[in-house]
């Protein structure tokens, strides 16, 4: 296999007598957008939490931007999620009491330094920036998924993951969070990873792998 950005072999994560996710040899290349595909319990979610650095694997080796992240220590691995890591959340995770820039600034706080320029700049780019400071229950569901976009972005990651990003939008909604994302990669060149139940979803990737049981069952490759 080629070198990638993610880079997997013999990957498997365990719960007990459950072996969620089974032996994966899995390469991400740098700037790929991957879809994930499966039924509920198939690995999908497992595999997410393991390459964003929100779980350890039982065993094999787990690479991602050249780091080993088995070997990393705690604070090791909170600083690379901080560092290199964006995260789009099905259920938003707003805090409810913080304005839309303040939301993003949070992001800011456990990164850097919090800087109001910024993050309002960063919600400017995904068409909220007459929204700034409304909370989140001022917002469509559409709109806090932007948000959470907006501070997935805003400490430059270098992998953004999705999880069940557009699943609880209506479509218009899902188009129009798909085709921020589409333009934002262009801009930013980063790599996608993106988990979903959705087919229509899964094809705004460039490549789409399907897991049953833990397993990598198959994988197609989209037409550009």
């Amino acid at each position: 296999m080629s070198s990638g950005i993610i880079e997997t072999t013999g990957l498997t994560r365990s719960y007990g007598d459950i072996c969620a996710l089974k032996p994966l040899d899995l390469v991400v290349p740098e700037g790929e957008w991957l879809s994930v595909m499966g039924h509920s319990g198939s690995g999908k979610s497992t595999l997410l939490n393991l390459v964003g650095g929100l779980d350890r694997p039982s065993n094999g080796s787990l690479r991602v931007g050249g780091k080993e992240l088995l070997t990393l220590s705690e604070d090791g691995l909170a600083r690379f999620r901080r560092e290199f890591i964006g995260i789009i959340f099905q259920q938003h995770h707003l805090v409810p009491y913080l304005t839309a820039v303040e939301n993003v600034m949070l992001a800011q706080y456990f990164h850097s330094v919090p800087d109001e320029a910024e993050a309002r700049s960063a919600l400017e780019r995904v068409g909220l920036g007459h929204r700034l400071k409304n909370r989140p229950g001022e917002l469509s569901g559409g709109e806090q998924q932007r948000v959470c976009i907006a501070r997935a972005i805003i400490n430059s990651p270098k992998l953004l993951l999705g999880d069940e990003p557009t699943g609880n939008l209506d479509h218009k909604s899902t188009v129009m969070v798909m085709d921020l994302l589409k333009e934002l990669r262009a801009e930013e060149k980063f790599t996608i990873i993106m988990v979903t139940h959705n087919q229509e979803v899964a094809a705004w990737g460039d490549r789409t792998i399907y897991l049953d049981d833990g397993v990598l069952v198959r994988e197609e490759r989209m037409r550009s």
